[in-house]
């Protein structure tokens, strides 16, 4: 039994080293990840029967063994030194003309790869096997993190292959792509544990953990960027063939390495990877070149503390330090009101920064973030820059919690929130000035007045000119206004004219969902059309009255409530009755009975109804239209082209009608 057992066991090993190889080395994964996961409990499982069979370098051992007391100190055999940087493009010519000079050629090669933001580690393999794994500390001296380096899976606990070196130091940067990171943050957020500002700063923490079962559960990753001590075996003769042969032997290495010839091949590198930066799933804070012979680099030699071989070049940074000066709110295009911080200007990304959103109400209290307070701002590409921590150390005496004002600065209507008051927003929909431009392209939607003609430009033009200050002055529009637009023929003009003339008699269900009352959609506004009938039922009806009205809730019965509170609001409405907006006495409520209680779903194209049509009718007589197909639907109306609605209900045996048997259900078949 042991000696099948050990058998099996070896296999194992060797099959998922392989998928591991696969996997983190290659990216070119052979098996499904279900599949991997038979294999490693198949593992589990021999070792458990088999305890005093498993290896030190088992795969299993990465969930972490019991926490250390405090982390040794490692003295390096080859210091780990640190890089010159550099941040303008006339420091890497400067630093490609040193080396030809020196080592007197026309043409240097170099090797180029992207700098990750992360922490520098050494990795010491001992006949192929993970003996200890190291911090860069001083560059002399690091911390012995063998206990974390082991939980990681992209770092092989055993080299692959069989012609690795019987000493093997291999050098390379522990780093949290961004997807763990905000994995990691989402976890620490519902838990109420302190967040961390950045993934390089998430890394260097789970890394240095005295308990490795935390390091496990972190989600790190590796990438292998040179050699250090090599014993016995054939040393490599350049960093690519170095870089190639950390591959072969199952380190892996980030794919975007390059070799590139002179400054300029070192510069274009640098160009391609700033553009592809921000897809990167990792962050990066520059590219390294180094020679790539290692002969010239050991011709080159050192300066201080820093090679002559290699140069840092640097991204523009992404964090910096500043002072919020004044914290003001902006009100944007929905009516969503957002903190905007106004900062002492500081280069960072690229460019100068004197505003950072603070997102939310939300986003305000977890910061705590006060006038005065120094803070970091981050800003990442065209990312907006935003404030992501405060250094409390540095807060001075006297400064007070950021209070949102309860009107809007831009038109004095109060601001509300939602339940639990993350996002506020100015309740002034219909005239706020800041929504305006929205609120004017909502109500002339097509499922709403319908005003065919207006357009996002046209709207544009009306607003910034004041000609339309709310939805009300649309229909006091003349002719010879229009015409003093950019772009506005005499035709188009009168097309539009009559457009918004006709748009005067609608229907009750459009015209409520044309007033973009929050939370109140195309079905919601027909429902209570149907309900109440008159736009004054609706306008005098209190909480326990909008509650009554099917698929009515409390959140939808406040916001109609609210919307009609707001005096400036009543006044539009009243302008737009008395311009002529109409609709016919009852239009919207039932006109039988026949399919109270049915719910129908539409799909495909009708030939002789717009969908519009289609649901108009069906509400008058009392049915009930939802968009997606599920077990509470009674009816399937399909046109031309149904796709997969079609297809769910007849798995669900709901009755599906073609447009006759549809109009035939109507009593409306000519």
């Amino acid at each position: 039994m042991k000696k099948g057992s050990r058998a099996e066991i070896d296999r194992l090993y060797g099959q998922i080293r392989y998928h591991d190889y696969c996997y983190y080395v290659l990216d070119a994964p052979e098996i499904p990840d279900a599949e991997y996961d038979r294999l490693y409990r198949e593992l589990i499982a021999l070792e458990v029967r088999n305890p005093d069979l498993v290896a030190g370098d088992s795969p299993t051992k990465r969930v972490g063994s019991a926490p250390v007391q405090n982390l040794d100190e490692v003295q390096h055999a080859i210091p780990m030194l640190s890089l010159s940087n550099a941040f303008a493009q006339d420091e890497v010519i400067e630093f490609d003309r040193r080396c030809r000079e020196a080592l007197g050629l026309d043409v240097v090669d170099y090797v180029a790869e992207p700098k990750l933001d992360g922490l520098a580690i050494s990795l010491h393999y001992d006949d192929g096997q993970l003996v200890r794994a190291a911090t860069r500390g001083d560059g002399n001296r690091g911390e012995d993190v063998t206990h974390n380096a082991r939980t990681i899976r992209s770092i092989p606990l055993h080299l692959v292959g069989g012609d690795y070196p019987d000493q093997l130091e291999v050098r390379g940067e522990v780093y949290m792509p961004h997807a763990g990171f905000a994995r990691l943050n989402d976890v620490q957020r519902r838990s109420g544990s302190k967040l961390y500002v950045n993934p390089r700063n998430a890394a260097a923490g789970s890394l240095r953990q005295l308990d490795p079962r935390i390091t496990a559960s972190r989600p790190l990753a590796f990438y292998g960027y040179g050699v250090g001590l090599v014993n016995g075996g054939t040393s490599p003769e350049s960093q690519s063939q170095a870089l190639d042969a950390l591959r072969h032997w199952g380190i892996p290495v980030n794919p975007r390495v390059s070799t590139v010839s002179g400054a300029e091949g070192c510069m274009e590198y640098h160009e391609n990877i700033l553009v592809i930066r921000e897809k990167l799933a990792y962050d990066i804070d520059g590219v390294v070149y180094k020679v790539d012979s290692f002969s010239a680099q050991d011709q080159l030699g050192f300066i201080a503390r820093a090679p002559r071989w290699a140069l840092a070049h640097k991204f523009p940074a992404q964090e910096e330090l500043t002072v919020i000066q004044g914290i003001e709110v902006q009100v944007g295009r929905t009516g969503a009101v957002t903190p905007v911080a106004r900062l002492q200007p500081v280069f960072v990304g690229g460019v100068t920064v004197s505003n950072a959103t603070l997102h939310n109400a939300s986003e305000i209290r977890r910061l705590d973030v006060r006038i005065g307070d120094t803070v970091i701002v981050r800003r990442a590409g065209d990312v907006i820059p935003e404030v992501v921590k405060v250094v409390l150390d540095r807060r001075i005496e006297g400064t007070r919690s950021f209070r949102f004002p309860k009107r809007c600065p831009i038109c004095g209507s109060d601001i509300v929130g939602d339940v639990d008051q993350v996002v506020l927003r100015c309740s002034g929909g219909l005239f706020c000035s800041a929504q305006l431009k929205e609120s004017i392209k909502h109500f002339a939607s097509r499922r709403a007045m319908d005003i065919e003609g207006l357009g996002s430009k046209l709207v544009d033009q009306l607003v910034e000119t004041r000609y339309v200050r709310d939805v009300a002055d649309l229909f006091d529009l003349d002719l010879e206004t229009l015409l003093s637009l950019e772009r506005m023929g005499e035709k188009s003009a009168r097309n539009l004219l009559h457009a918004i003339d006709h748009c005067r008699n609608t229907s009750l269900g459009r015209f409520l969902f044309a007033l973009g009352i929050p939370q109140v959609g195309e079905v919601t506004a027909n429902i209570l059309a149907e309900h109440f009938a008159t736009l004054d039922g609706l306008r005098v009806a209190d909480q326990s009255q909008l509650e009554e009205v099917s698929d009515v809730g409390p959140i939808v019965a406040e916001e109609v409530l609210r919307f009609f509170s707001q005096t400036d609001n009543q006044q539009v409405l009243d302008r737009l009755l008395l311009v002529g907006v109409t609709w016919p006495d009852k239009q919207n409520s039932t006109t039988s009975h026949k399919l109270a209680g049915k719910t129908f779903v539409l799909t495909g194209s009708l030939d002789h109804l717009t969908r519009d049509d289609a649901k108009q009718r069906l509400t008058r007589h009392g049915a009930r239209v939802t968009a997606s197909v599920s077990g509470k639907t009674d009816f399937l109306v399909a046109g031309s082209d149904p796709g997969s609605k079609l297809v769910r209900a007849e798995e669900l045996g709901i009755s599906v009608l073609d447009e006759t048997a549809f109009l035939l259900l109507l009593g409306e078949h000519k």
